[in-house]
């Protein structure tokens, strides 16, 4: 049809509208579901713990979440050769990584979403929010629409001992609580000495930390900073 030809029953209001949920639907689906070439943390950490517990039932969701086949850590290359390097640091005090997540579906954050939008389930508000109003998570800055982890270089951990026990942090992974936040003086203070000391054994090696979070780092110089990627951990 030519330019300057317009169709029967054209409406200015109409076509804005139309191009309007072209946009939303465009925003809403433009995940990423091929694999750009993410690397099993174990190829490059070999002791590293795991304990990815979104592909359980051991989180705040209190189910499997969705994307979550395997309860593998995939990450960038990038971000994987800098946890070795950081590894290869704690070796000798006897100190080994603890994964909890690490990169994160689409799929997965929007199942996220969807549990905050239920207020009818508090099954789990004991152990991960027992402080705050479901209603506001993304007040808070606990859920959002968007998560770092999609881009394949934010990860989520801690660190354990030579026996395999958790160095203690004040708080569990994914306690959604002011005492969270990684500089909080409410935990004792050998928690916040070990949450500081992971804080900056992570930015040694280039690794920017979420404030409201002690177990959450990003890679600065993440290789996909505007890429959000949503195949399935298998």
């Amino acid at each position: 049809m030519p330019a300057n030809v317009r169709p029967q029953g054209y409406q200015p209001c109409l076509l804005a509208l139309l191009m309007a949920c072209v946009v939303s639907a465009a925003w809403a689906g433009d995940a990423e579901t091929a694999d750009p070439g993410l690397v099993d943390i174990l190829t490059r950490v070999p002791d590293a713990r795991i304990a990815m517990r979104y592909a359980s039932e051991d989180n705040f969701v209190g189910a499997v979440v969705d994307g979550y086949e395997r309860p593998r850590c995939l990450l960038s290359a990038a971000a994987a050769d800098a946890l070795a390097a950081l590894q290869a640091e704690l070796k000798p005090f006897g100190l080994s990584l603890l994964m909890y997540d690490c990169y994160r579906p689409q799929r997965a954050v929007d199942h996220f979403v969807r549990w905050s939008e239920d207020p009818s389930d508090q099954k789990t508000r004991a152990r991960h929010y027992p402080r705050e109003d479901k209603a506001r998570m993304f007040d808070k800055g606990y859920i959002d629409r968007r998560s770092g982890h999609s881009r394949a270089s934010t990860v989520d951990l801690s660190l354990v001992d030579s026996a395999g026990r958790e160095l203690d942090m004040g708080t569990g992974w994914d306690f959604m609580d002011p005492d969270s936040a990684t500089e909080s003086s409410a935990v004792p203070e050998q928690a916040r000495r070990n949450r500081l000391m992971l804080r900056a054994l992570m930015a040694a090696h280039g690794f920017r930390n979420y404030a409201g979070e002690w177990w959450h780092f990003t890679l600065v110089n993440e290789p996909w900073p505007d890429r959000y990627f949503d195949m399935p951990i298998r």
